[in-house]
Formats: C-alpha cells, structure tokens, sequence
C-alpha cells in the first residue's frame, strides 16, 4: 500500500432557495464590490436580475460582466478582467453554467497574476506560479453537468486554435458554492439533456479511470445512480425540483470525483470541441458509448460494479452500455456522430487532437491513435 493524499474543502450550500444566503456570505469575507460573472443566456433570464437585486438590497455596489458564449476564451477572461478594474471590484459572483464559472475562476486568478491566462497552463514547462492574491468568488450554478462549481480548475480555449487548455491549482476553488436547484428550472429540455449527460460522463470515467482513490469512486458510484434515476425524468419535467436538485447533486459528485482523472470519452469529446465547437455535454453524450466499448473488457469488473448499482438485470459492459444507448434515445441525444451532423472528413483531425489530449492518460485501457481512429469510425454510420 502506496501513501496517498485526499481533498475535499468546498463549502456547499445545497437545496431550493439557498441562492439567498449569498450576500450574508459575501459580507462575511468583507466583500462589498462583486463583479457578477455570467453568460450572455442566462443575463438575460429573470435569475440574473433576481440575483443582482438581492445583492444590492443587501448594501452590495453590484456590476454584471456578459460577455461569455459558447466555449469560453481567452479573450473572454481579459474582457472579464477590464469589467473588474473598471467596477473597482473586490469579488466575483459566478452564475451560470461550466463557461460562465470557468471564466470566474480565469479572471479572479488574472486580476492579480503577470502575463497570459495560458502561462498558467497545468503541466506547461516553465508555467507561471500562483503566488498573488486572488479575490474572493462564489458560485451559484444554473446547469447540472461540468460541476465547475466545485472544481479547481478552469478550461480555455485559445482564441485562433480552439484548442482547449487547462488551468489548475486548488486556489481557484470557489470559497462557497449556492447549489439552488430552482435556478436550474428555466433550462430547456435539450440542454438538461446535454449537461446531464456530461455529469453522468464524469461519474462514469472517474469510477473507471487508473489509479488509487476509494473516497472517489464511491463519490462517483452513487453520482451514477443518481443521474441514472433522475436524468429523465428532469428532460421530461423539467419544473420536477427533485430531479433537478438530483442532477445538481450528481454534477457535483462527478467533478469532485474526477479529480482521480477521467478517460477515453473525454478526450473525443475535446477532440469534437476543438474541430466542430461541439458542446461538450453533447459531445460526451455522442460518445460515450462507443468510446467506452474501448473499455469494456479491459474494465470488465467496474462495469458489472456499475451496472449493479444502478439496478441493471444484466451486469456485463454490453448490459451496461445498451442501458446507455437507451438512455440517449430517451432522452434525444443524437445516437451517433452522422446522427450529430459531424461531416466524416474531420476523422484525422479528430484523431490528431483526441491523441494530444490528456484525459486519456488515466484510461484504463490504454489508447493509440489507432484506437482512436477506430472509436471515431465506429461513431460515424
């Protein structure tokens, strides 16, 4: 037995109405000029002015930074950055769903730190330290899949390459995260669809990625029966609040587990990112089950794990990924990447920017270009 090293510090506040305890927790960490961060879909839905008006009801000098859609960049995080200086800010709200909060976290690290977002690249020679103040930020998320919320990390793209690149220390995590499953409400079906799917992709790939990290695969399991029970029936209804609020709690559970790394599946899904701007909840639900047949007999006692704990009467991989296909029918998630309007003549593209990825170094079937080329092919009819 190796000596290993645990963390789990987010300081979360989950359930219906809990959005209203935000104000009392930023005047606790002496906050009186928060920058909120959001995208441009949700500034302009009713919760981002409910928000901000109970802020400055609450003795708060509020300003609203929008300028965030579709994966985020870094363009995004330097306008982000100028909205801070410019409202004197001394904090940041993030609302929204993954880009939103992970543009939060961008510009609270730039706002102090020298240089580029991208000389703070994880794993990057030479990379810059994070050895400079960072403001105080909260998160109140209003999408159930990336789980940024509780992350520490933030994901960039570049502006020209749209390749995407990550940004990771433990001091980008949020001081406290709203978890109010109302402010997901408004969310339409399709989108309820594509961000379940992401959060059901983490619990999935952390339980299965390598290594040695019990808290988190028990973390992911019962994340994966969670989305497994409630992820249809939140597309279906989506004003059913504990689906929602079951959603929420699965998104959470799979980003704080994949911290023990993810798979195969993320890195096609960072692969359709960067060649075809393909939503990355979207991506991971076209993917998921033909990338992890690529893992099916080599994970062959984690698959009849979790085809047990979410109640399945066949407990094999193909048991397990039939359940999956199902799933996405249920809920519209096209079947394949023909179905997805991918054209088949960015295979090599794909391959090329799948093999560069990172993800897959935890996988637990290890993954060449050819197997890539092979997991692409097979998403193609």
């Amino acid at each position: 037995m190796t000596m290993s090293r645990f963390s789990f510090p987010t300081l979360i506040h989950f359930g219906p109405g809990v959005r209203s305890l935000a104000p009392a927790h930023l005047a606790s960490e002496g906050a009186k000029r928060p920058l909120v961060v959001t995208d441009r879909g949700v500034a302009a839905l009713p919760i981002h002015g409910e928000l901000v008006d109970l802020l400055k009801k609450s003795g708060l000098e509020v300003a609203s930074f929008s300028g965030i859609w579709g994966n985020p960049v870094s363009s995004q995080v330097k306008a982000g950055v100028e909205a801070y200086r410019a409202h004197g800010a001394d904090s940041i709200v993030g609302l929204g769903g993954g880009a939103a909060l992970d543009v939060a976290k961008a510009i609270a690290l730039m706002v102090h730190h020298p240089g580029d977002i991208f000389d703070y690249e994880d794993d990057k020679p030479g990379a810059r330290p994070f050895d400079q103040p960072i403001p105080t930020w909260i998160a109140l998320p209003t999408t159930s899949g990336t789980g940024s919320e509780v992350g520490r990390s933030s994901v960039v793209s570049d502006d020209v390459t749209h390749i995407k690149k990550i940004i990771f220390s433990p001091r980008l995590l949020a001081k406290a995260v709203f978890a109010d499953p109302e402010l997901t409400l408004d969310l339409p079906p399709s989108i309820t669809a594509s961000t379940g799917m992401d959060a059901l992709t983490h619990n999935v790939e952390s339980y299965l990625a390598r290594g040695f990290h019990p808290i988190c695969d028990g973390i992911a399991l019962e994340g994966l029966r969670i989305a497994a029970k409630s992820l249809a029936k939140a597309v279906k209804d989506g004003g059913d609040v504990h689906a929602r609020g079951d959603m929420l709690m699965s998104s959470m559970m799979g980003a704080i587990a994949f911290q023990k790394g993810l798979g195969v599946t993320h890195s096609c899904a960072h692969a359709l990112g960067t060649v075809v701007d393909m939503h990355h909840g979207l991506a991971n639900g076209v993917m998921i089950d033909h990338a992890l047949l690529h893992n099916a007999e080599g994970a062959r006692d984690r698959f009849e794990t979790m085809a047990r704990a979410i109640g399945l009467s066949d407990a094999s991989p193909q048991g397990f990924l039939s359940w999956l296909r199902e799933l996405k029918a249920a809920i519209s998630i096209p079947a394949d990447l023909t179905e997805a309007g991918v054209d088949a003549k960015q295979l090599d593209r794909l391959v090329d920017v799948a093999v560069a990825d990172a993800c897959h170094q935890n996988n637990p079937v290890a993954c060449t270009a050819d197997d890539f080329r092979r997991i692409f092919r097979g998403a193609f009819t």
